[in-house]
């Protein structure tokens, strides 16, 4: 490949992460690692590569020792694995010392892992991002051995999106009204918004995020993976977004979904083909699952609760539907945090039903919009039975959307959180 395009490519690229403007996020780098970013496509990957490169700039390093490549410039399409090598040779034109190699969704290329694992070898410091779990597949991390940090990259959380939007969120912002007021306002966006970062300027955020599901599904799902159904696709994500807060099983999903019906060769939609379009969505971090935990490990595997990796694009598919949105948020925060930590349970002998498990964590977390009579029964109910049956589990919460109370019942004590407390808190 000509140097004098990989040039081009690079000037340009460092322009836009001279000019970026750079909003805080809750991720840090150790410079005597490589990493690799995964996550979200437009959850923020990209900007934070360019925060990486300003601070280094900062330090004292060159600009021209930043060699930044977007693997999706359209004058890359024929760049195969054979081209790497034209980077590096082209880095050490343009200058002699140590450079910081940052490559933007390098999935696209075949094979990148080789010449990732030879940069590494060679002691190079690089940056990779990408929008698909497949390239940290066991064959690819056997490639990498070791030699790459993993860094899951989130939309917002609730405090960078309160940063994003300049409002204050410290304790004393938490106790005085007016600042407690744009909080709760926040908060009610965020829980229909989600956190996309662009989203927050976005003037039409519904067609924004419509947009950016439309190029998830289509690009990092259908294309990635050969979808031979994109309507069977799109039928079971609406589905699994209507299912939210239940535990769905592929057979179910499977017999709904013929029931639509499709195009005459494919009346019959098998659990088989619902199983591995969820693998796809998952692989592109649209949807996330979380399992039962007393289930038998066939059951945990065949009947999860999946839950959506922004509230913005889940929203998409929802009408007036407050609740699932709040519970959809919570399993977020807990995923981020906890990962395969989080459990629900449901189990049919101790009819003890709890939405969020995390039994290393002593923690048990019930979600309802509003704590009325009938739901402070049900929910606080179950958590003492939980309690009664594993006292160990000391740390009991129900999040809600604004009440908040301490409820004690006999050594059972329970706390009530406002979900904008609860989400600033973790």
């Amino acid at each position: 490949m000509k140097t004098s395009l990989l040039k081009g490519i690079i000037y340009g690229q460092r322009q836009i992460i001279r000019e970026a403007k750079i909003i805080p996020r809750e991720y840090s780098f150790d410079p005597n690692f490589n990493y690799v970013l995964v996550g979200l496509r437009r959850a923020g990957k990209s900007t934070l590569l360019y925060k990486v490169a300003q601070d280094l700039v900062k330090n004292g390093i060159d600009w021209d020792q930043i060699i930044y490549v977007n693997f999706e410039d359209e004058r890359l399409l024929d760049f195969t694995v054979n081209d790497f090598n034209d980077i590096v040779l082209t880095a050490n034109e343009i200058t002699p010392k140590k450079h910081y190699y940052f490559f933007d969704e390098i999935q696209n290329i075949d094979g990148w892992e080789y010449f990732a694992r030879r940069m590494a070898d060679e002691k190079q410091y690089v940056y990779i991002t990408g929008s698909n779990a497949k390239m940290l597949s066991g064959d690819i991390q056997t490639h990498l051995g070791g030699r790459y940090m993993i860094k899951h990259i989130a939309p917002f959380n609730f405090r960078e999106y309160l940063t994003a939007k300049n409002i204050r969120h410290d304790e004393e912002a938490l106790y005085t009204t007016a600042l407690n007021g744009q909080i709760r306002g926040a908060m009610n966006a965020y829980l229909k918004d989600g956190g996309l970062p662009e989203t927050i300027n976005a003037i039409e955020k519904r067609d924004y995020l419509n947009n950016i599901y439309n190029n998830v599904l289509l690009r990092d799902v259908v294309y990635k993976n050969g979808v031979r159904s994109p309507e069977v696709l799109r039928n079971l994500i609406k589905k699994l977004s209507e299912s939210v807060m239940q535990d769905v099983t592929y057979n179910r999903l499977a017999k709904l979904l013929t029931q639509i019906g499709h195009r005459e060769n494919e009346k019959k939609v098998s659990p088989e083909t619902i199983i591995d379009y969820l693998d796809y969505a998952k692989e592109a971090y649209l949807i996330f699952d979380v399992e039962n935990y007393v289930a038998r490990f066939a059951e945990r595997k065949a009947s999860p609760k999946y839950y959506f990796t922004d509230n913005g694009i889940l929203n998409l598919f929802l009408f007036d539907k407050n609740a699932t949105l709040l519970e959809n948020v919570v399993a977020i925060v807990l995923h981020n945090k906890y990962k395969d930590d989080v459990y629900f349970l449901k189990s049919a002998k101790t009819k003890i039903d709890i939405d969020f498990y995390l039994p290393e964590h002593s923690k048990a977390i019930q979600v309802t919009w509003e704590l009325s009579e009938t739901d402070k029964k049900r929910e606080i109910g179950n958590l003492v039975k939980l309690h009664q049956t594993n006292p160990e589990i000391k740390d009991l919460i129900i999040v809600t959307a604004e009440d908040e109370d301490e409820i004690q019942v006999g050594d059972c004590e329970i706390q009530v959180i406002p979900v904008y407390k609860f989400l600033l808190k973790n």
